[in-house]
């Protein structure tokens, strides 16, 4: 089985002026993610899943140094292009392996028709059946935001600056692109996140100076759970 590869990952709750501030300098040498739009953003929208206990949302809020949690997530409202994913962190730092995973598979997990996944030649798939089978891991919430990402090859470094965060409260309806949301965080603030793998190039550190905004454990997830 291939090692897994973990990275680091930081974040921070930034201001208006804070963004741009930092973005002026950092596109001077990172390049912006190549599925960016015009605006050089993206759309993001994921389905989390937790269990009857608020497994996922209480390991976040305690600190719990070993966790992970599943997700379902696609771009710029594009079906064709789904991913089933798994987070995990274990002492501060991060790895993520994914699946695609097409548009009817997830209504059927949404309509609880799981029996599928046991017999996938998809080790993640598997994995997700024995989570809600016996773990009862259910679709819980869903997370909108938009993103503006940068990438930099020495250190594999990726920045991005996530914007206008959203929580579809209670609802699972995935695929709604109408579906009602509210903010989960405060439009004033913008969460920037760092991410890379062994170090982080010095030149990055320059740019990405937040002064008085010390990184923080944010989660997304964990902000749309505040509203059900």
């Amino acid at each position: 089985m291939k090692d897994l590869k973990f990275r680091n990952e930081i974040k921070h709750y930034i201001n208006i002026s804070d963004y741009f501030s930092i973005r002026s300098r950092l596109m001077q040498i990172m390049r912006i993610d190549k599925n960016s739009n015009a605006d050089r953003e993206y759309r993001i929208r994921s389905l989390y899943f937790d269990n009857i206990r608020d497994k996922v949302l209480m390991e976040k809020i305690n600190g719990i140094n070993k966790r992970e949690k599943f997700r379902i997530r696609f771009y710029n409202d594009d079906h064709s292009f789904i991913r089933l994913e798994k987070k995990s962190k274990i002492n501060g730092l991060c790895n993520k392996i994914s699946e695609s995973i097409s548009k009817n598979e997830c209504k059927r997990i949404l309509n609880r028709d799981i029996d599928f996944l046991k017999v996938s030649n998809k080790g993640l798939f598997v994995e997700l059946y024995s989570k809600m089978k016996w773990d009862l891991l259910r679709p819980k919430t869903i997370v909108d935001y938009t993103r503006e990402a940068y990438v930099y090859p020495v250190g594999n470094v990726r920045i991005t600056f996530d914007k206008n965060i959203r929580t579809g409260i209670h609802s699972k309806n995935l695929f709604d692109k109408d579906l009602p949301t509210i903010n989960s965080v405060d439009n004033r603030y913008i969460v920037l996140e760092v991410k890379y793998d062994e170090f982080l190039p010095a030149i990055i550190q320059d740019i990405i100076q937040t002064n008085d905004r010390p990184a923080q454990s944010i989660s997304k997830y964990a902000a749309a759970r505040i509203y059900g």
